[in-house]
């Protein structure tokens, strides 16, 4: 995803998109925390649950060639907003903080955090001797550089909101940056801080901000405080990442990553089959075959993210409440996840994963279960009648059609588009499909174009639980609501709940948004996924993470 996510969230293209939130990007795409697994494991001999337990010591060497069926569109997180270049980005560069598999905050770059002024400021000191992967030591100049960029007047990029509440950033010694915040708001500490990789300055800091993201160094010669330097990127083809000697948690055990881009699931598969990749988020309808491959091994859990119909209503057809929920109730949901994915999903009725600590449990909300029946009903109430007998419904002269797109190379989305299309011409809907090539459907999908009438897409959600991005009516034109949602009463509820630090009186909150959300369906949503990731069967120090695939990477090593 429009993947993520990044400012928070970003789309969530791969394996089939934060969401880590830029032009060419969707995010797919991010919101949440630690604990409710819902999904069994895969059976199967190869196959677990956990992690991979390491065996031996670790031991330097090898290339892992990782597949993506999504390319990156630039290695700059102030301006990307696809898993793609989050995944290099990760590797690439230094983040001040970095949140750990169970979703918690921990140090990195940072070497102490201090909240102060009621959490109105924080004091972050920084490692000393950390190097850029050109010789040139990271201070203070860099990380108050670098916050700096999205406060600008001339920043264009799509991550805004992940700084809104930021005032000011300053220095106050070599290692020591002082943030102050407009206001309290629990996405600077756990996502500002973690997601924002630390830039050179020496290297961009005379390059006019209103340039900044069209500079070369974003595609062609990064360079980050990260424990792999950039090497090259073939377009299409792959992306190589080397050692750093120099990173200041230690070498990483891997020589080299390759990030291979494939054009769709299809050929990832087979690619994995043939060893020619040996990593890969494998899709929910192939990870029992990919179980079967010699030299591999499975690790399936639970996934942050969903995966959605979003309705776009800057198109008249979708701005009617009703008509939204009528398309909801006309779609079988739970018949899309045993047919399509096999079983291996659930059914979502919210932009919140059961991962989260925010997922409400005391609560009912809106579900709109499916009822081919009740959804006629509810759409000839909104005026949509089939008044010339051609089985298309119309209402003052327009029929009821539309068109829905998907990213190319997902199979999984490809085939729900087709499922969405076929119930939905039960009830006399006409729909057609599109398949577009990834970045094209970003640029398509984000603003200024909106350029789509619905979507099938997905969020990987951010680690802390915010829909402010997506939902509020403030990130129509400059965010990443690309479905022009808008709800007074969400966005007063959204804006309210950031200035609350305590969980339980957060999540007592968002009982109320996640209500109005689902009752006024912005997006239909579908199921929460699994995740199933193929990797070398003598891969070790591998710790699955419920969002970033290529956690901790460089303590990753290929036993001999």
């Amino acid at each position: 995803m429009p993947d993520y996510i990044t400012s928070l969230l970003h789309i969530y293209h791969k394996g089939g998109i934060d969401m880590k939130l830029r032009k060419s990007a969707l995010m797919m795409l991010s919101v949440f925390m630690a604990l409710a697994i819902f999904l069994s494991a895969c059976s199967g001999s190869k196959s677990t649950s956990t992690e991979s337990k390491p065996a031996g010591k670790p031991q330097k060497g090898g290339d892992l060639v990782v597949g993506s069926i999504g390319e990156p569109t630039l290695f700059n997180s102030l301006y990307s907003t696809d898993d793609a270049s989050t995944d290099i980005e990760n590797m690439l560069y230094s983040f001040l903080t970095k949140t750990d598999e169970k979703l918690n905050v921990k140090l990195s770059l940072a070497e102490n955090i201090k909240e102060l002024d009621g959490g109105l400021a924080y004091d972050v000191k920084i490692k000393k001797g950390v190097k850029f992967h050109d010789g040139k030591e990271l201070t203070a100049d860099d990380v108050v550089f670098t916050y700096s960029v999205p406060l600008s007047k001339d920043y264009k990029g799509e991550r805004g909101s992940t700084y809104e509440m930021l005032k000011s950033v300053e220095k106050k010694g070599d290692y020591e940056v002082l943030f102050k915040l407009k206001y309290k708001d629990g996405n600077f500490y756990n996502n500002a801080l973690d997601s924002t990789a630390i830039l050179p300055k020496h290297i961009l800091g005379n390059v006019p901000i209103a340039d900044l993201e069209e500079n070369e160094f974003n595609r062609k010669k990064p360079i980050g405080s990260g424990p792999f330097k950039f090497k090259e990127w073939k377009q299409g083809q792959y992306i190589k990442l080397e050692a750093n000697n120099d990173y200041f948690a230690g070498r990483p055990y891997l020589d080299t990553v390759t990030y291979k881009v494939i054009p769709d699931a299809n050929a990832a598969v087979a690619q994995l089959q043939a060893g020619d990749i040996n990593f890969f988020n494998v899709p929910a309808t192939d990870y029992k075959t990919a179980e079967k491959f010699n030299n591999l091994k499975v690790v399936t859990d639970l996934a942050l993210s969903y995966v959605y119909i979003g309705w776009n209503e800057k198109n008249e057809l979708f701005k009617d409440k009703k008509v939204r929920q009528a398309l909801t109730t006309a779609l079988d949901r739970e018949s899309i996840v045993s047919q399509v994915l096999d079983g291996d999903g659930k059914v979502a009725y919210i932009p919140e994963s059961p991962l989260s600590w925010n997922y409400p449990k005391d609560i009912e909300v809106p579900k709109f279960a499916y009822n081919e029946k009740k959804a006629k009903q509810m759409l000839a109430e909104a005026g949509w009648k089939d008044t010339n007998g051609d089985g298309i419904l119309d209402k003052d002269g327009k029929k009821f059609s539309f068109t829905l797109k998907t990213n190319q190379g997902n199979k999984v989305r490809e085939d729900i588009a087709v499922v969405v299309q076929e119930q939905l011409k039960k009830i006399g809907i006409e729909v057609k499909t599109q398949i577009v090539e990834w970045s094209a459907l970003v640029e398509q999908m984000n603003p200024p174009n909106w350029d789509f009438d619905a979507m099938v897409m997905g969020w990987s959600l951010s680690t802390f639980p915010d829909q402010y991005d997506i939902f509020h009516s403030s990130q129509i034109k400059k965010g990443l609501n690309y479905v022009w949602y808008k709800n007074a009463e969400a966005d007063k509820l959204m804006k309210d709940a950031k200035s609350i630090s305590d969980r339980k009186q957060y999540s007592k909150e968002y009982e109320q948004i996640y209500q109005k959300i689902a009752e006024d369906q912005p997006y239909t949503f579908l199921y929460y996924p699994n995740n199933h990731m193929a990797m070398p069967e003598n891969l070790e120090g591998f710790k699955y993470h419920p969002k970033r695939e290529l956690y901790n990477i460089e303590k990753w090593w290929l036993a001999k």
